[in-house]
């Protein structure tokens, strides 16, 4: 599960102070020194009571353009601060199921429900209300693969809230959850690894009844535009081929052999998704044998 971490003792900080001194510092969370102090100024800031009203409040007065403009997630997040340094603060809303906006929208829609890892490490506290609810798992990510269908041998550790004071160390490709609503709205503040890194490396929904990968949603941009520049143009086609053949990212070798099979038809098609079954990645091996079996 998530590492618990301490609060430790700390002023309270306004945003613009914790922004700057993180800008200064760099946010690097695997690293012990720089944890302790991202742990300080987030918890300094959680002890700041009035900070969030006062950013919504200005928010809607300038019609949330900010937001609009920088928020690259759904409108469940709230973003605090966007560094050029790789790292993001934001806060995360969580509506009970009793609210308007869970009936209207879902609880998958706020991940309720949708057991998964993260591919990047986050430090998260808990602000106001009591705090989704987790079931927390572990499992070993060296010894997965990342195929679809693949047992993640996971080790249940409890069921608890992120409660008003309470942080947390979200380890990428090492922690598991599977959250519940809250007994009634409640938010958390999150510092974000966001480096290059991050869309490159997959995520994981699990199946919990079975124990096993159930998906891999993380697609960037370059994937899905190689699906439309085969269909275009030839010099599409030889990116795509060059990408299956070279990338470092074994998900977008895949992916490239997926665009080149589907301007093919019939045997064209089992010829080319053949070629990934002598990948050196298992995951692409074992995405293109289920394609070939569709």
């Amino acid at each position: 599960m998530p590492r618990p971490i301490d609060p430790p003792a700390a002023p309270e900080y306004d945003l613009a102070e914790v922004a700057a001194r993180l800008d200064e510092s760099g946010v690097d969370l695997a690293d012990e020194a720089s944890l302790a102090r991202c742990a300080r100024l987030l918890a300094g800031l959680a002890r700041n009571r009035g900070f969030l009203a006062d950013r919504i409040i200005a928010e809607l007065k300038a019609s949330y353009a900010d937001q609009l403009a920088a928020n690259r997630y759904s409108a469940q997040v709230f973003l605090l601060h966007r560094s050029p340094r790789g790292f993001f603060l934001r806060a995360n809303l969580w509506p009970a199921a009793t609210d308007a906006v869970y009936a209207a929208s879902g609880g998958a829609a706020f991940a309720y429900g949708v057991p998964h890892d993260h591919n990047f490490s986050f430090l998260t506290a808990g602000y106001w209300g009591p705090g989704y609810v987790s079931d927390y798992y572990d499992y070993d990510a060296e010894r997965v693969d990342g195929c679809l269908g693949e047992p993640l041998n996971l080790t249940f550790v409890e069921r608890s809230a992120l409660s008003e004071g309470r942080m947390m160390l979200y380890r990428a490709h090492r922690d598991i959850h599977s959250q519940l609503p809250p007994e009634r709205l409640s938010i958390s503040l999150n510092i974000m690894d966001e480096g290059d890194h991050v869309p490159w490396r997959d995520q994981y929904v699990v199946d919990l009844e079975h124990g096993t990968i159930a998906k891999r949603p993380t697609l960037t941009p370059v994937e899905m535009l190689l699906r439309c520049a085969v269909h275009l143009t030839d010099n599409g086609k030889d990116i795509a081929e060059q990408f299956a053949r070279t990338h470092p990212v074994p998900r977008v070798r895949a992916n490239a052999i997926a665009a080149l099979a589907a301007v093919e038809e019939g045997a064209g098609r089992a010829t080319v998704l053949e070629r990934g079954l002598c990948d050196a990645d298992a995951r692409v091996r074992d995405d293109c044998e289920r394609w070939l079996a569709i």
